[in-house]
């Protein structure tokens, strides 16, 4: 497969086992997942690509992924897959609450900082608010979604306070809410 239909695999994926798997009726389970051997064949059944999917396409957008979406792991002689994060449906990540950077940052759109600046960040549709441990990161999420506006989020003091942070397989911070005590627009 050239570049172009491996990256529009890798986000058919991420659709799938972050959002709807459903649409290829994948049996998740409910850390969400997946038979590696059922994607490949729903794939495939599913006339969506031209080329055959194999192991090895799969495999290597888990190693290239520069998102580093995906996590694969043996269990019973089989091969499972999963979304590391940004799920909007339920499933149990089996993370551990640990202690964040006391600063991290949330990119996104301008058009959401009048709602951000009365009610914190939200996680709207997804399980968790997504932060970064560096502003660039930060910069290229809120790009995706049009002019970009980072916030700075004091999540040691957030911490220290109660709330809870996971730390996800591809090094996105996650928690339920930051409520807008602890952000200032950069």
């Amino acid at each position: 497969m050239n570049n172009s239909k491996i990256i529009k695999l890798e986000r058919y994926m991420s659709y799938l086992l972050r959002h709807h798997p459903e649409d290829l009726n994948l049996n998740m389970d409910n850390c969400g997942w997946v038979k590696l051997d059922e994607l490949i064949t729903k794939l495939n059944e599913s006339k969506k690509y031209s080329e055959n999917i194999t192991k090895d396409t799969i495999f290597e957008i888990v190693k290239t992924s520069n998102k580093k979406r995906f996590d694969t792991e043996e269990y019973n002689n089989d091969i499972y897959i999963r979304a590391n994060q940004g799920h909007s449906i339920p499933v149990d990540l089996n993370l551990n609450s640990i202690c964040p950077p006391d600063i991290l940052y949330h990119g996104t759109a301008d058009r959401f900082s009048k709602s951000i600046d009365e009610k914190g960040i939200l996680k709207m549709s997804r399980q968790y608010v997504h932060l970064s441990s560096d502003i660039e990161t930060a910069k290229q999420v809120g790009m995706r979604h049009g002019n970009c506006l980072i916030y700075k989020v004091y999540a040691g003091r957030m911490y220290r306070e109660g709330y809870k942070f996971y730390l996800s397989k591809n090094n996105v911070w996650l928690t339920n809410f930051v409520p807008n005590l602890y952000i200032e627009k950069i």
